[in-house]
């Protein structure tokens, strides 16, 4: 039985349109479109067209990819000024023993929870294993990364291109209109040509 031209429904509607929200996601994960495709089962042609003819596959790509672009653009702009980060050195210490007895009895009680039928070795063997040291803050030293100069100059070439471009287009005007040899003859040129002027 042939189904009514109405009932007819393309691979966008049971591969692409319950699958929105996921593509957003994969989009903000900096899938190109390509990649989406294929992990829809389409062809990249067909996902194309469907881009172009459904506004809201097209609004979740541009959704997805604009949280990742706007990172991307914070991390250049980030890399191109420089910055500073804190990095915190650690180091292992032991703890008192009233620490300890503490840490014992919440993890004791987590194991009981989850092991309501452990034998008095398995509970004894557990506690061997819970360590006597904690880590603590040695230092925070706080560094500076330079700017980049390569990230600079890729950020003005590409926000300042009349400024920063490689190739400037400069107008000169040249009056070409005046010709002191026009009116002369070739024989009159080619002694002046002799003469060396």
């Amino acid at each position: 039985m042939a189904k009514n031209k109405g009932e007819r429904r393309g691979k966008y509607y049971t591969h692409v349109e319950p699958r929105l929200i996921e593509i957003e996601g994969w989009a903000r994960d900096g899938l190109i479109d390509e990649q989406i495709a294929k992990n829809l089962g389409v062809a990249y042609s067909t996902f194309r067209k469907y881009r172009d003819e459904h506004s809201a596959l097209s609004a979740a790509l541009k959704k997805g990819k604009e949280v990742v672009d706007r990172q991307v653009e914070n991390a250049m702009l980030k890399t191109a000024m420089g910055y500073a980060y804190d990095e915190t050195t650690y180091v292992s210490v032991e703890m008192s023993q009233e620490e300890y007895d503490l840490i014992v009895d919440v993890e004791l009680q987590k194991f009981d929870k989850e092991n309501p039928n452990a034998t008095e070795d398995e509970r004894d063997l557990f506690i061997m294993q819970i360590p006597k040291t904690k880590q603590v803050i040695e230092k925070v030293v706080t560094k500076m990364v330079k700017p980049d100069t390569t990230a600079q100059i890729f950020w003005l070439k590409n926000r300042r291109p009349d400024k920063w471009r490689d190739k400037q287009d400069i107008e000169a005007k040249v009056n070409h209109t005046h010709n002191p040899y026009q009116e002369l003859t070739v024989e009159e040129l080619k002694r002046l040509a002799e003469a060396g002027e």
